[in-house]
């Protein structure tokens, strides 16, 4: 399972210490920011099942940092602006 989620991380250091962190946290979770998305991705995959995404929440907040899921768009449907850098449903 992957849970995807939208942050305000911005700096690559801190990426680094958050997923260090959910790593202890959560020895089961493989987690990765994608800081060139508008969105500032972070995807957390299971290696044992699923995700409890408010786990993952409340970890970042008690860093400092925010962090929301990004609701499943089918890749027909959603379309990205290069002008704005914003994601929308065509």
């Amino acid at each position: 399972m992957v849970e995807v989620f939208k942050t305000n991380v911005t700096d690559r250091h801190y990426a680094d210490i958050l997923v260090t962190q959910i790593h202890r946290t959560y020895p089961e979770y493989n987690a990765n920011f994608d800081l060139e998305d508008c969105d500032r991705i972070l995807r957390v995959k299971s290696s044992a099942g699923s995700i409890d995404p408010h786990n993952v929440i409340n970890l970042l907040t008690s860093l400092g940092f925010r962090a929301e899921v990004l609701p499943d768009v089918p890749a027909a449907s959603a379309a990205y602006s290069i002008r704005t850098g914003h994601r929308y449903i065509a």
